[in-house]
């Protein structure tokens, strides 16, 4: 078998490239035919974009004539006491019909002076139009293409005030003998003036004073319960103990050992003389305040136990940790009636009501969880916050509670956990948040930084900068624990430098001493 000699690579390339200029020579150079469908949706897409919106506007009506005071007859016409468009379209047409030879030249002019589109309506019955409507009119002939166009554009459904408009113009139209090419336009809702958005005006409040300063921790104060008798309060700190102070003098009355570790949560029972603390050292505690001893631990957290809650009407606490998980004790017989897994990091902080969502967690995974307690699941998950959830406050009145992370302090509407507004400006790490019965929300971060804000406007009507005690490092000016007292006049608060705070409004402030300064424009919604 002959060798078949290998053709240069480069030499098979030139000669595929010949062949195939020689194929398609004759069409070089020329442009390819226009496809006539692609061309009439490119037309309407972009018709429709630029002046869909407004070219089923109603021309303006023709004005009112004034109603004369002594009776006018016409001609010919209808009796004096006829006014409105209708009368003076009929006081024209008898007189036009009159003249028999120029009637109906005068009915087609008419008729080919009212377009759709660019050309306008002429200024009134039996007006002859002015140069601009005739070059108006030329140049509608010429734009057949485009009428057509628009004429294949779907016409939008005319509201009640369009309809009423748009019969009065047809009446007018008819009794002046102009016919209608198209059908009444309608009113578009594009050019309706919508009504500006109008800030509601915050309520006065008073500002808010240091009252007392106590010291007796040795650590950060993490936690802070009051009584339902108003009576006493009782904090936890990081040196491992939970102090009980009598809330009219700031007294120490009892001192609590038996953690281990940080004491991150307490709560108070409203209907047994229990005292629940838990920490970082996985324990959850019942104490007995009668004997002052722990009388139950609840077992089945995996790792720290950083914020709890009571539920206002059943013997159930709930508490969150690190093990990104909330459990739901029962109290009298220490049994985990759920453990309510979802959350992805550390749970920061918890809020029970006795109305659904009954259990609301925010987690460091920066995410809102809505709990149905029945079943033991999940009924929402809010993920509108950017950064970690660290403290939650539900309105002692409204059904409706707060979330505070860096980002923002978002206010949320239950049960379905819809979104409202934003609490813009606070702009720091939240530990903790407290809201009373005059709609006064507090926001403390960990920079030592206190804003009041106005519940239901979002106005921030007080900024604070909390100070520490002599001896401690500037950096320890941070704010952990927030809490109102039972009537909501009291606010006390624990903080880095060791001590416990007791902030009380200002009895002299008056509207005209502190008057309210809200510069919002408006108010975001995202």
């Amino acid at each position: 078998m002959a060798a078949i000699d290998a053709q240069p690579l480069v030499e098979i390339a030139l000669r595929s490239r010949k062949r195939t200029l020689d194929m398609f020579l004759g069409n070089r150079g020329s442009r390819l035919s226009e496809d006539v469908e692609s061309l009439r949706m490119k037309l309407v897409t972009k018709i429709g974009d630029d002046y869909g919106a407004v070219r089923d506007m109603p021309p303006p009506a023709p004005p009112k004539p004034a109603v004369p005071k002594a009776a006018v007859s016409v001609v010919g016409g209808p009796p004096a006491s006829s006014v409105g468009p209708a009368a003076a379209a009929a006081a024209v047409v008898p007189a036009v019909s009159s003249n028999s030879s120029g009637s109906t030249a005068h009915t087609q002019a008419a008729a080919d002076l009212v377009v759709v589109g660019p050309a306008a309506v002429p200024p009134g019955p039996g007006i002859a139009a002015n140069a601009d409507d005739q070059a108006d009119e030329t140049l509608s002939q010429d734009s057949s293409t485009v009428r057509r166009m628009l004429d294949s554009l779907p016409t939008k459904p005319a509201g009640r005030q369009a309809a009423v408009v748009s019969s009065s113009i047809v009446q007018y139209r008819e009794a002046a003998g102009i016919v209608e090419r198209h059908a009444p336009p309608t009113k578009s809702r594009a050019l309706v003036v919508k009504n500006p958005y109008l800030a509601v005006k915050p309520d006065w409040h008073p500002p808010w004073k240091l009252m007392r300063v106590i010291s007796g921790h040795l650590g950060w104060v993490r936690a802070a319960a009051v009584d339902v008798s108003n009576e006493w309060f009782a904090t936890g700190s990081a040196d491992r103990t939970i102090k009980i102070w009598e809330l009219a003098s700031g007294t120490l009355k009892l001192t609590l050992t038996g953690h281990i570790n940080t004491v991150r949560g307490l709560a108070v029972s409203t209907r047994h003389p229990y005292l629940f603390s838990c920490g970082e050292d996985k324990q959850v505690k019942c104490w007995d305040l009668e004997y002052n001893k722990v009388i139950r631990h609840y077992h089945g957290h995996l790792s720290g136990v950083y914020c709890m809650a009571m539920h206002p009407t059943i013997d159930v606490l709930i508490t969150g940790g690190r093990d990104s998980s909330a459990r739901v004790w029962d109290i009298r017989t220490k049994a985990n009636v759920f453990t309510l897994s979802g959350h992805q990091s550390t749970v920061a902080a918890v809020a029970c009501q006795s109305s659904d969502p009954q259990v609301i967690t925010g987690s460091n995974d920066s995410t809102i969880r809505l709990w149905d307690l029945a079943k033991g699941s999940t009924s929402a998950t809010l993920t509108h916050h950017k950064k970690s959830v660290r403290a939650l406050a539900l309105h002692p009145v409204d059904f409706s509670f707060a979330s505070g992370a860096p980002d923002n302090i978002k206010l949320w509407k239950c049960p379905e956990g819809k979104f409202m507004t934003n609490f813009s400006g606070h702009n720091a790490i939240i530990h903790s948040m407290s809201v009373n019965r005059d709609n006064v929300l507090v926001s403390a971060a960990d920079n030592g930084s206190m804003h009041f804000w106005d519940w239901k406007t979002g106005y921030a009507f007080q900024k604070l900068q909390t100070v520490v005690q002599p001896g401690s490092l500037a950096s320890e000016a941070g704010v952990f624990v927030t809490t109102f007292d039972q009537t909501g006049s009291r606010l006390i608060t624990g903080e880095a430098d060791k001590t416990i705070k007791i902030y009380r409004e200002d009895a002299n402030a008056t509207p005209e001493t502190h008057p309210v300064d809200d510069h919002r424009a408006s108010r975001k919604k995202y």
